[in-house]
């Protein structure tokens, strides 16, 4: 297998007035969303990644460490590392967390449908589905609400499990690309390691966000930009990144293809 094509990143950093005003804006969304649901806490599941680091820093900074319950719910395809880093997020911001293995969920839903035992896409989103029942169900008990930690990149190339790790109250960071969401965790003072750390979500054995999806993050942060969200055709988009036309159908095909993941089920 060849590695995902990489060009040389567009720069989508904010300005510092800019990054502190969006910091501000996201912030101000979680608090008075927290208020107008009437929630005590706020739920999220922790994987040692940047994106959801950077929401429970943002979650913390505006309600407070004990208005935030972190969940860290490894499986046997979770990296030991991964969790450690997810511990150590927890303990760094000083909230309250727990530990739940996620294996007897997903071991006795395989179980009761052995067909899909081995098909790693299926099971893997079982994975992601049985980590969103365990946020509601310690939201729920805790008069809590679910902050997602998906950022825009993954939400418009349908990187994300329907009803999984998509099934949340709200998107903090979901109108930031992947480099914003890097850029913010910076001026969190979130440890370099955790900032620069190969992205995946560990649905299955040694799988990463870049070698699944064929593009390298910043390129699919690009195409997105100037394709997708702006008005560049394809073939400019091409030229001004320098990759294939390829390249950028990949990206534009992921878009199109995750339509359903971003729209309500529809009705006749």
């Amino acid at each position: 297998m060849t590695g995902p094509t990489t060009v040389e990143p567009l720069d989508l950093r904010f300005s510092e007035a800019e990054l502190a005003a969006r910091r501000d804006h996201i912030q101000s969304f979680i608090a008075e969303l927290m208020e107008g649901a009437g929630a005590d806490r706020a739920v999220l599941g922790l994987s040692g990644g940047i994106d959801s680091t950077t929401v429970a820093h943002l979650a913390v900074d505006e309600l407070g460490a004990d208005a935030v319950h972190g969940l860290v719910m490894p499986g046997e395809v979770s990296s030991e590392q991964n969790m450690s880093d997810a511990e150590r997020v927890a303990d760094l911001l000083d909230i309250e967390y727990d530990v739940v293995e996620i294996d007897p969920v997903v071991d006795l839903l395989t179980d009761l449908y052995p067909d899909a035992e081995g098909d790693h896409v299926a099971v893997g989103n079982v994975r992601a589905r049985t980590r969103a029942v365990l946020n509601y169900l310690v939201a729920n008990h805790e008069n809590g609400l679910v902050l997602g930690t998906g950022n825009r990149t993954e939400a418009l190339a349908g990187y994300f499990t329907k009803y999984g790790d998509g099934a949340v109250d709200c998107h903090p960071i979901g109108n930031l690309y992947k480099m914003q969401v890097r850029q913010l965790a910076r001026d969190f003072d979130v440890p370099e390691d955790l900032v620069t750390k190969t992205p995946t979500a560990e649905l299955w054995a040694d799988q990463t966000d870049e070698e699944e999806l064929g593009v390298d993050y910043d390129t699919i942060d690009a195409v997105l930009a100037l394709h997708v969200d702006g008005a560049m055709s394809a073939a400019a988009t091409a030229r001004h990144l320098g990759v294939s036309e390829d390249v950028v159908a990949t990206v534009r095909g992921l878009f199109e293809a995750s339509q359903h993941k971003r729209a309500v089920p529809p009705a006749p």
